[in-house]
């Protein structure tokens, strides 16, 4: 039996925080099985999130400055994990760092992840395994969705595995490959237009709740030119702040029924993933905890919607890019083309080792 103790790390689009998770990964008799022994997720401080919110429109000098302060602020962030959980160091085999998307751009074959390995590495005194999607965009691929390995591998009871995160995207296995893309915008949209109402985010959905659907916008965000592309695809802020958001502020409605709106356009874009009837669906991510909008998708659709545990919820991501460190590092394929789209399978990620 093969055992890897690993920390993960995970920076969503919606910026809700830094989750941290210490993983333990055994691999016996040709099948994959994981614990998920502490986590936590890290606020940033507000200075530092209001510059990644903002960094897409920096200087290059002023990029690379910030892929500096946030390595730097990842490596801490582990450290006070590491202490605050009692974790003994000299059991981790290394850290995985999926780092935080600034741009994403693969049919110019550019994606950009910040938050420097090598700062990540010299703060905590151990390996790092980080830059998971450049290998797969210079192959051709989408560089995303990267999770579907991790569904595959160690989730696979589930017919269809949906997150909720800034962005929907979802896995499932068809004629023996695995397929996956991005849905639609989740918590990129509801977020933006919680805060708004002066709040970080919609709790429950209830701001939703209280609006009326309006046909006109649902129609014009349901005719979205990405909706019209096939498998594989994915979506990037820049698509979502060029194409989603103009259509929501061209109408002058409550921003409780832009959020009602949003909300059932969500739910009819993955009911239309999940066609077939009777399936496991697993469903995480932050959307998850919006109960109005997990009622509005199993309304939508005639499958099994399971919710797990709040921790799968919280850090399936942290967990499947720690997975995906643990393949980097036993050399075998994290990046499947299928998923993506690249010539063909690959093995993504950069190891910083730690002297």
């Amino acid at each position: 039996m093969m055992l890897y103790n690993v920390i993960g790390t995970m920076s969503g689009t919606s910026l809700d925080g830094l989750d941290i998770a210490h993983c333990t990964f055994t691999f016996s008799e040709n099948k994959w099985n994981f614990k998920i022994n502490e986590a936590q997720t890290i606020k940033f401080p507000n200075n530092l999130k209001e510059k990644l919110k903002s960094a897409v429109n920096l200087s290059g000098l002023d990029l690379m400055t910030l892929n500096n302060k946030l390595g730097d602020f990842i490596g801490d962030a582990i450290n006070n994990f590491i202490l605050s959980e009692n974790i003994t160091k000299n059991e981790i085999n290394f850290i995985a760092s999926h780092g935080h998307t600034i741009f994403h751009q693969p049919e110019i074959n550019l994606t950009t992840q910040i938050g420097n390995g090598a700062n990540i590495s010299a703060t905590t005194k151990l390996p790092v395994i980080c830059d998971f999607r450049t290998t797969d965009l210079a192959l051709g691929g989408q560089g995303a969705p990267l999770v579907p390995i991790g569904d595959k591998l160690l989730f696979p009871k589930y017919d269809y595995c949906i997150n909720l995160g800034g962005i929907a995207n979802l896995s499932f296995e068809e004629k023996s490959k695995r397929i996956a893309y991005d849905i639609c915008p989740v918590n990129i949209v509801l977020n933006k237009l919680s805060q708004y109402l002066g709040f970080e985010y919609d709790k429950n959905g209830d701001f939703a709740k209280s609006g009326n659907i309006n046909t006109d916008l649902l129609e014009l965000l349901n005719k979205l030119d990405y909706y019209k592309k096939t498998a594989p695809k994915s979506l990037g802020i820049e698509y979502i702040e060029a194409n989603v958001f103009p259509i929501i502020d061209s109408f002058q409605i409550s921003t409780e029924d832009k959020l009602r709106t949003f909300v059932e356009h969500i739910s009819i874009q993955i009911s239309k993933t999940i066609k077939a009837t009777d399936k496991k669906v697993l469903l995480t991510g932050g959307g998850t905890f919006n109960s109005f909008l997990t009622d509005r998708i199993k309304a939508n659709t005639n499958n099994n919607i399971i919710i797990p545990s709040n921790q799968i919820i919280d850090f399936k991501e942290a967990l499947i890019f720690a997975f995906l460190g643990v393949l980097r590092l036993r050399n075998e394929s994290n990046c499947l083309s299928s998923v993506t789209g690249a010539t063909h399978n690959n093995i993504g990620g950069c190891i910083y080792q730690a002297f």
